[in-house]
């Protein structure tokens, strides 16, 4: 039999933390770490004896002791898998344990929580990736500071920038992710409302008596919620998730967060594959990749594959977002299909990002910059590139609209005569006494007109 998902057509996450993160192992492991912790909470609470949780814990330590195939074939009928783990982690416990075993809660909060979990442990290495890309990034700014390269607007030479200030650019977005998939992560909720987010059973379940020291279960409370409350608070803490305000069944502002904060990551490492693949061109060669792909059929081919694949990841980022914030439109206390909708796409959308972002820490660390390419290129306009420049020195001396015309003037005699813009511009300046004395060639010169980019590069920098 083959396997069902391999990665074969997967290059961007296979072999990447991501991958092993959010595999069918890793989700069964995080809905029986679910199962384990609210049989956990529920001894804590008073709710079942100590003896299940230690019992219920043991049996869901190793997803590898359940059959994942069976499992999610016999999923269809219930419409979701949780129904067939928790038949199937109660046959793995003694009698007297199983009834503690999914006590109260449902499909939805076991499910919610695993991908939570599963969500919280992808989160990690990718953060990790992330800061790898930002320190690289970082070391490349500070290396370039000054090292002048054609800033390009409409895909043409604009004027002058340097590769310190792109490159800190580059590390201003990844931050930027950075913060919002923190943040996101440590917001990242349990899930436990029962049947319609009342949490009312468990306010109907005899205490055994034995609550942890200092649980609060005052079972005489007369809207009978402190049970519940109490359960909820314990759930989240044995699985370090945040504590939800209301049970959020069909409240999605968790995912819809989660989505938001990987499509940023994707755009963002999107942007610097961008610009990865552009300056790599052939024809351009002012970066290229540490590691470098080859073509099947063309020898002489080094391919931009990491660039590549980031991009890739960019670009498919956004449909899966929309999946999930579709899923904010969601009826009932329950919903159909607006739930379903969601597992899916979140995986695949961390394990887009995760790759993405893993591919970003290679890319970053391996990142060969060309200076004496950036150099050449910004001689490829000979010279038009800083008449931003003349145009502000001409017009203070003879007026914006004459300047104009001398400049469009002599940009079009240069370019017809394919020689530099400063040996045209000799012959105006012996016409226009007002312009007598300027310098051209330092007026001329790119690197001399790269305005506040070097104090941008470092005021970036200073970003912790």
């Amino acid at each position: 039999m083959y396997e069902s998902d391999a990665g074969l057509l997967a290059p961007g996450r296979a072999g990447s933390p991501a991958e092993t993160a959010t595999g069918d192992s890793a989700f069964l492991q995080a809905m029986l770490d679910a199962e384990a912790a609210l049989t956990r909470a529920q001894s804590s609470c008073g709710l079942a004896p100590a003896e299940a949780g230690r019992a219920v814990t043991a049996a869901a330590a190793d997803a590898s002791r359940f059959d994942m195939r069976d499992m999610a074939l016999r999923a269809r009928a219930g419409g979701n898998p949780v129904i067939a783990l928790a038949a199937d982690l109660a046959a793995a416990v003694e009698p007297d344990v199983r009834p503690y075993v999914h006590r109260g809660a449902t499909s939805q909060d076991i499910l919610d929580t695993a991908a939570m979990l599963v969500a919280t442990r992808t989160l990690a290495p990718v953060l990790d990736d992330l800061a790898r890309a930002a320190d690289a990034v970082a070391r490349l700014a500070a290396a370039h500071r000054n090292t002048p390269m054609a800033g390009r607007t409409l895909t043409q030479h604009a004027v002058p920038t340097t590769f310190g200030l792109k490159a800190a650019g580059w590390r201003a977005l990844v931050l930027d992710a950075r913060d919002r998939l923190s943040a996101v992560r440590q917001s990242l909720p349990a899930q436990l409302g029962g049947a319609a987010g009342t949490l009312a059973v468990f306010g109907a379940f005899e205490s055994t008596g034995e609550p942890a020291p200092g649980a609060e279960t005052d079972a005489e409370d007369t809207d009978g919620d402190t049970p519940g409350l109490a359960l909820l608070q314990a759930f989240a803490n044995e699985l370090a998730l945040a504590e939800p305000l209301l049970p959020w069944h069909t409240l999605r502002t968790p995912v819809a967060d989660l989505a938001g904060a990987l499509a940023f990551t994707a755009g963002a490492l999107g942007k610097m594959a961008a610009d990865v693949l552009t300056l790599s061109r052939t024809e351009i060669g002012e970066v290229t990749e540490g590691q470098l792909g080859g073509s099947s059929t063309m020898p002489q081919k080094s391919n931009p594959v990491r660039a590549t694949l980031i991009a890739a990841a960019a670009r498919r980022a956004p449909g899966l977002a929309a999946t999930l914030y579709g899923s904010l439109v969601a009826e009932d206390e329950r919903p159909a299909g607006a739930w379903h909708a969601e597992w899916e796409p979140l995986r695949e959308l961390l394990r887009l990002v995760g790759g993405a972002a893993h591919d970003a820490a290679e890319l970053t660390e391996g990142l060969r910059v060309v200076p004496y390419a950036m150099r050449e290129n910004l001689q490829l306009t000979d010279g038009l590139i800083v008449s931003e420049r003349l145009a502000a020195v001409f017009s203070d001396r003879i007026g914006r609209k004459r300047a104009r015309e001398v400049l469009v003037s002599a940009a079009a005699r240069a370019r017809a005569e394919t020689t530099d813009l400063a040996d045209v511009l000799g012959d105006v300046l012996d016409e226009e006494p007002e312009l007598a004395g300027l310098d051209l060639a330092e007026l001329t010169e790119p690197a001399r007109y790269t305005g506040c980019a070097g104090p941008l590069t470092d005021r970036a920098l200073g970003r912790g």
